[in-house]
C-alpha cells in the first residue's frame, strides 16, 4: 500500500527566530494525470500513482484537487522537500492549517506524510480516513492536541519500496480518533511525542499534506492549505487564565512523555500534565543550537499553597518554577546556561510536602 517517490532537490533556509510562511499568490495550472513531481507556487508537490486513472489540478500556494479510480495506489500531495541535513529541531516548528472537501469511497486517508533519513522512516499523521482505519496495529500511546487525540503506532515495511529504494524501514502514526477535513495540524508536536517513546527520527527528507487512495475511488479539494516552518508552535493549548506564555518554540506538556508514581494527562485547568509527587516529571529531548534560553512555563498548583517544579536540562537541575494558587500563571527563568544539541529537558517535583499538586500546561523557550 505505499507509494514510490522520487526526489526533488530542494533546499530550505530557515532563519532563526523567524517563521516560513509559503507564499499563496493566485496560481493555477493544468490537470497532471501521471506520475510527476515539481515546484508550483512556492511548494513542492507531487503525484505518484502504481496504476488506474488519477487527476491532480494544482492551485495557488498549498492548495490543490485530485481524484482516482480504478487505482492500486495513488497519493496526492503538496508541501516542502527538504535536503536531509536537518532534523525537525533544527528547522524550527512544523506545523499546517488546511481545509478539504474530501470525498473517498473505499480505502483513502487524509494525512500529514513524509519520510526522514539516517534513520529511515516513512511517517504519517492522519485526521480523516475511507473505509479502514489505519494502520491496523497496537497503540504505543496517545497525544492530546489541536483538540484532539491520537493513536501512536509504530509499524515496520519489509523489503518495500520507499525514497532509497527497495529496503526494510520503520513506519510512524498518529492516527486521530474521531474524523476532522479541517484545522491545524502541529506537527513537530506528534514528532516530540513520537521520540518521546523511543520512535526516533532523522533528517527531513519531506513533510506535505497528502491525500492517499488504495484500491478506492474518490475525490478530494484541499480548498485552503498553509505549511508554517519555523517560529513558534501554537500546541493543542488549553482553557484558564494567564494567558499563553509568549514567542519562542512552544511545547505542550501533554506531548511530552510522562513518568513517576502518580504522573498523568489532564483536561482541567487546561489539557495538561499532572504531577502529583515527588519524582513525577514530564520530558521530551530539545534541540539546543546555543547555550542560553530563557524558560517560561505555564502551570498552576491544586490549591492555596505555593507548587515548584525543577527544570532539568541533561541531567542537571537549572532552577525552579514556582506557581501560587489555582489560577494559570507563567513562572520564567532566565538566561539559562546549558548543553547545545539534542538535550533531555525534563519538569520534574522535588519538594512536594504533601500539600500540593502542580499542573503544567506549556513550556516556552526563548
Amino acid at each position: 500500500m505505499k507509494m514510490k517517490p522520487k526526489k526533488t532537490k530542494f533546499v530550505l533556509t530557515v532563519l532563526t527566530c523567524l517563521a516560513l510562511i509559503l507564499p499563496a499568490a493566485h496560481v493555477e495550472a493544468a490537470a497532471i494525470t501521471s506520475n510527476q513531481t515539481g515546484t508550483h507556487d512556492g511548494y513542492d508537490y507531487e503525484l505518484w500513482k502504481d496504476s488506474g486513472t488519477t487527476s491532480m489540478t494544482l492551485g495557488s500556494g498549498g492548495t490543490f484537487s485530485c481524484s482516482w479510480s480504478d487505482i492500486g495506489n495513488a497519493l496526492f500531495r503538496k508541501g516542502k522537500k527538504f535536503d536531509q541535513t536537518k532534523t525537525h529541531q533544527q528547522l524550527g516548528n512544523i506545523s499546517i492549517s488546511y481545509g478539504c472537501n474530501y470525498q473517498p469511497n473505499g480505502n483513502s486517508y487524509l494525512c500529514v506524510y513524509g519520510w526522514t533519513t539516517s534513520p529511515l522512516v516513512e511517517f504519517y499523521i492522519v485526521d480523516s480516513w475511507g473505509s479502514w482505519r489505519p494502520p491496523g496495529a497496537t497503540s504505543k500511546g496517545t497525544i492530546t492536541v489541536d483538540g484532539g487525540t491520537y493513536d501512536i503506532y509504530e509499524t515496520t515495511r519489509v523489503n518495500q519500496p520507499s525514497i532509497q529504494g527497495n529496503t526494510t524501514f520503520q513506519q510512524y502514526w498518529s492516527v486521530r480518533t474521531a474524523t476532522r477535513t479541517s484545522g491545524t495540524i502541529s506537527v513537530s508536536q506528534h514528532f516530540n511525542a513520537w521520540e518521546n517513546l523511543g520512535m526516533t527520527l532523522g533528517n527531513m527528507y519531506e513533510v506535505a499534506l497528502t491525500v492517499e487512495g488504495y484500491q478506492s475511488s474518490g475525490t478530494a479539494d484541499v480548498y485552503s492549505h498553509t505549511l508554517t516552518i519555523g517560529g513558534s508552535g501554537t500546541g493543542g493549548g488549553g482553557t484558564g487564565g494567564g494567558g499563553n506564555t509568549g514567542s519562542g518554540t512552544t511545547v505542550e506538556c501533554e506531548s511530552m512523555a510522562t513518568g513517576g508514581q502518580y504522573a498523568q494527562t489532564i483536561s482541567s485547568p487546561f489539557s495538561g500534565v499532572a504531577l502529583y509527587a515527588n519524582n513525577d516529571y514530564c520530558s521530551y529531548s530539545q534541540y539546543f543550537a546555543n547555550g542560553t534560553h530563557n524558560f517560561s512555563l505555564k502551570g498552576a498548583s491544586s490549591g492555596s499553597s505555593t507548587a515548584s517544579v525543577d527544570l532539568v536540562i541533561g541531567g542537571v537541575t537549572k532552577g525552579t518554577f514556582t506557581f501560587s494558587g489555582t489560577s494559570p500563571s507563567v513562572s520564567t527563568l532566565n538566561n539559562i546556561s546549558h548543553g547545545t544539541g539534542n538535550q533531555e529537558v525534563k519538569l520534574v517535583v522535588t519538594n512536594d510536602t504533601g500539600q500540593w499538586d502542580v499542573y503544567l500546561d506549556q513550556l516556552v523557550i526563548n
